[in-house]
């Protein structure tokens, strides 16, 4: 079954490279620990969005021999993964429209996904579609108003505005966290549970990481280029706003936190 919506989809990020470090580092653990319980052997699952793959790979040795396949809107990133982890399934495929057969998988996994996507409740439901009756839909995503910091910092708070308008530019939605239970309830679903979990980067390694690829990204990545094309930002402001996070990240009492809306969706 199609879906009834070509809604607008933008990646808000794109795939520059310190968008992908931030990817890369995502672990079963640090990124999908609520979906444990369900990772048994012999499952089959389906990782929407997977972009580079890691995640889509760990998935597959916790639940290997079941079949794992990672899908993505980016014929580039999908090329990229395949070439990297050579013995994990991954295709090009749309949100909107999934290309599988209606109950073709025990468990739907989206992390960061909904919230760039204009139309999250048809994506949800392509979701329930692919799942098998008694299976899940689990989902992931951030909330960028709950973002918080220390020490305080103006640049920080002009980058968080600017993320906030050129996100929903977009048609997205980055404070999704918030919204995943509400966006459920619209579906179908026989039951929906939600939790919440958060990243918090303090130590001086994680303030550097963290930091950093924010300050390539708020310059190098698809948001610098939208901010400048579209006239949201200047150059000087771009490079003021990662002054600010490379002086967050040296500060000895740096502290980040962020909350993620986490939901299990039973069909």
């Amino acid at each position: 079954m199609a879906s009834e919506t070509r809604a607008k989809h933008v990646y808000t990020h794109g795939h520059d490279d310190s968008v992908l470090r931030s990817h890369r580092w995502r672990t079963i653990d640090n990124s999908a620990a609520y979906l444990l319980p369900f990772l048994r052997s012999g499952v089959d699952l389906l990782d929407v969005g997977c972009g580079p793959g890691n995640l889509t790979r760990d998935f597959a040795a916790r639940v290997a021999p079941g079949r794992v396949c990672g899908v993505d809107a980016s014929a580039e990133i999908i090329a990229a993964a395949t070439r990297d982890y050579p013995d994990v399934e991954f295709t090009v495929g749309d949100v909107y429209n999934l290309p599988f057969a209606d109950e073709s998988w025990d468990v739907v996994h989206a992390h960061q996904v909904l919230q760039h996507l204009a139309d999250p409740v048809a994506a949800l439901r392509q979701m329930r579609r692919v799942v098998r009756a008694g299976g899940i839909v689990a989902v992931r995503d951030s909330d960028y108003a709950t973002f918080t910091w220390h020490p305080m910092s103006e640049g920080l708070e002009r980058w968080l505005r600017l993320y906030h308008e050129i996100a929903r530019a977009n048609g997205g939605e980055p404070d999704a966290g918030r919204r995943l239970y509400s966006w459920a309830q619209h579906v179908g679903f026989t039951r929906v549970d939600t939790f919440a979990s958060s990243w918090c980067f303090a130590t001086p390694s994680e303030r550097a990481w963290w930091g950093g690829l924010w300050a390539d990204r708020v310059t190098t990545s698809a948001i610098a280029r939208q901010a400048l094309a579209e006239g949201r930002a200047t150059r000087e402001d771009l490079t003021s706003m990662a002054d600010a996070w490379r002086t967050w990240a040296a500060a000895d009492d740096g502290w980040f936190a962020l909350l993620h809306g986490e939901i299990i969706c039973t069909r």
